[in-house]
């Protein structure tokens, strides 16, 4: 069957996780993509975090499944020749370099769009071109800090705190990708390319758009009221961090549920929306509370929410965290049970889903890995293992339209 992306060829000069997890996005759904590493050694993340020895590590098989790669050094003469070749029959050419790589490496923007007007250039940057960073080496963490996340996460008397999601990587792929689909679909009505960058810091501010609002109310009006510091606690000039508070004005929390004392994740999040405070009372054995003054408003609940909170801890006492939210979700109550790595790799609707899957390698044997988040009902994403290094140079260089001799020559070129 085809696939909406067939036919668009993809020159990935990404490494590690921003940039690889937007061209594997744009592989799953039908693009050509050819990754391109350097001989012998490749992306760092072959051989970072390896559980099996002399086998591509996990990291870089979950981030690179459905790509060729193709091994060229564009230092030399030879591989800049193949690297003009490819450029002027791809689509687009992803890169996640420092700033002004590919200046010296001779491809500048003039350059590419004099190879080929039609070529999209997409970028991931750590700041915007021009911030007063913009030379900063910027990681996962550093972006976290950079774009608001960790000053608005974890808990008010303790530090900011880092986020185990890819809120500056994985996050800054997804934003790179739409902006990559958006400039296929402008070249289709223009005829030429553009320059298409994302930074890693406003890819997680963009996700912390809801603390921005949060500071604006609390420059106006001196507190947020659904933060647990209100009404009692005090409020400074900043959005403070909210500990497990629900961010969109519904208090929420992490509750124990039966045997947390020796499992650190028997929890389960507990929303209380105003539309659901009459099914929480019924569930929780308190009808009383539904007309009760005391309660019956989200402004009545608020300074005395944490009591209420433990009420539901007492209820949850002798319950697992799969129980309960089997009882709850009866009642039309938002909730989930806290889960872990090993109970979703586990889980089978996500494996019957697609989003949990299992690929087989011809090194490593099978492992596990994200299918694709977004689900079509025309088109479901085939997930295929990720490239040995070089693998496809063959297939690639003859596609070029280089002879067997040729190809022989510039391996032995590069094997020096």
């Amino acid at each position: 069957m085809s696939k909406p992306l067939d036919g668009i060829k993809i020159i990935d000069f990404t490494h590690v996780q921003a940039g690889p997890a937007c061209t594997q996005l744009l592989a799953w759904f039908g693009a050509d993509v050819i990754k391109v590493e350097r001989p012998g050694s490749g992306d760092v993340t072959r051989n970072q975090l390896r559980d099996i020895p002399d086998a591509d590590a996990l990291y870089f098989t979950m981030l690179n499944s459905n790509k060729k790669s193709l091994t060229l050094d564009t230092k030399k003469p030879e591989g800049k020749e193949v690297l003009e070749k490819l450029i002027r029959e791809s689509d687009v050419l992803v890169e996640n370099f420092g700033p002004g790589a590919l200046d010296r490496m001779g491809f500048s923007w003039e350059r590419l769009n004099e190879l080929n007007p039609e070529m999209i250039v997409a970028s991931v940057k750590g700041f915007s071109d021009g911030h007063h960073y913009d030379d900063l080496k910027v990681y996962e963490n550093v972006a976290q800090c950079a774009g608001g996340a960790a000053s608005t996460t974890g808990f008010w008397d303790g530090p900011p705190t880092i986020s185990a999601a890819a809120l500056g990587d994985s996050n800054t792929g997804m934003h790179l990708a739409i902006g990559i689909l958006t400039a296929l679909i402008g070249r289709d009505k223009t005829g030429k390319g553009q320059k298409v960058a994302v930074s890693m810091q406003d890819s997680v501010l963009n996700l912390c758009r809801v603390k921005l609002r949060d500071q604006q109310r609390l420059d106006r009006v001196g507190y947020l009221e659904e933060y647990p510091q209100y009404p009692h606690g005090e409020f400074s000039d900043v959005v403070p961090r909210g500990g497990n508070a629900g961010g969109g004005g519904q208090p929420g929390w992490i509750l124990k549920c039966k045997g947390w004392e020796t499992d650190p994740n028997a929890y389960i999040y507990f929303t209380i929306q105003g539309h659901a405070w009459a099914p929480i009372c019924k569930a929780l054995g308190k009808p009383e509370w539904i007309d009760d003054p005391a309660y019956k408003t989200a402004e009545a609940r608020q300074p005395h929410i944490f009591d209420i909170f433990a009420t539901i801890e007492e209820w949850l006492a002798d319950k697992t965290k799969f129980e309960a939210v089997d009882i709850l979700r009866k009642f039309d109550i938002p909730c989930a049970p806290v889960l872990t790595m090993k109970e979703l790799a586990n889980d089978p609707s996500l494996r019957a889903s697609g989003t949990i899957v299992e690929v087989p390698h011809s090194v490593r044997g099978s492992y596990l890995t994200v299918g694709s988040p977004i689900k079509f009902s025309d088109l479901k994403p085939e997930v295929t293992a990720s490239p040995l290094l070089g693998e496809h140079t063959e297939e690639v260089l003859a596609s070029l339209g280089y002879s067997q001799q040729e190809i022989f020559n510039l391996k032995e070129i590069q094997a020096v």
